[in-house]
């Protein structure tokens, strides 16, 4: 089987449970480090999927590899290499794919619920469940792209994630782990002070349960990543 890529853009926002579960499942996997000047491969055939991860840029900044990740993500779906993305990645994907990333209304910073829409594609993606509690980061969201469906939504975020087929695109970070959520709450400390508002956490909001909420949330994740991988190219 050939491997999963996996695209890094940020040191600290690494694949976290998604590699686990890549292990797991027996599924290779490669590591491509954007943040440490890795080349992008020329092509996806190489690759049974491609997985963008998050990052602090905006995809509408004038980084020189951007229109090259764009590119590559619109000949995955065209070539039909499934690609998922989480937070930034889904950006990338919406943007990739004739959408726009725009500001949302308020940041989303640490522990907020996310609900599931009541459609075929979010039943088919996310089972029985019908809403959770997931970890975000962001200041920016994606719009959903033409012929894509909306499969999740929440309170300060509308759009949470869009399938188009066997594509996956998460506004969310359900690849979490107490490692980097620390990680994040510690380098992201001055981010945090600056950003007060409704969906805005302390460090302190975050540990709670802690254990418990990513126990829960790599449930769900587990769900996604399950129906994502039966499309991967063997």
């Amino acid at each position: 089987m050939k491997p999963v890529a996996v695209f890094r853009h940020s040191g600290t926002e690494g694949p976290g449970y998604f590699a686990r579960y890549l292990d797991e499942h027996g599924v290779p996997w490669t590591l491509v480090r954007i943040d440490s000047g890795d080349p992008l491969p020329p092509s996806p055939a190489q690759y049974s999927g491609l997985v963008f991860m998050g990052g602090p840029m905006s995809v509408n900044d004038d980084l020189p590899w951007i229109p090259r990740v764009l590119a590559l993500i619109a000949r995955a779906v065209d070539e039909d290499v499934p690609v998922l993305g989480h937070c930034l990645g889904g950006q990338l994907m919406s943007k990739a794919l004739g959408g726009t990333v725009a500001p949302n209304p308020v940041k989303e910073i640490g522990w907020g619920r996310v609900a599931v829409e009541d459609n075929h594609e979010a039943r088919a993606w996310f089972g029985p469940v019908r809403e959770f509690l997931s970890f975000h980061w962001h200041g920016e969201t994606f719009s959903i792209p033409q012929g894509a469906t909306r499969i999740a939504l929440g309170a300060h975020c509308g759009n949470q994630a869009f399938v188009m087929g066997r594509h996956l695109g998460l506004q969310c970070h359900v690849e979490m782990t107490p490692e980097m959520i620390r990680r994040w709450y510690t380098d992201g400390a001055g981010e945090i002070l600056a950003s007060a508002g409704p969906a805005v956490q302390s460090a302190a909001q975050m540990e709670e349960q802690i254990d418990a909420r990513l126990a829960a949330l790599n449930g769900v994740a587990k769900r996604l990543y399950d129906r994502w991988i039966e499309g991967l190219q063997r």
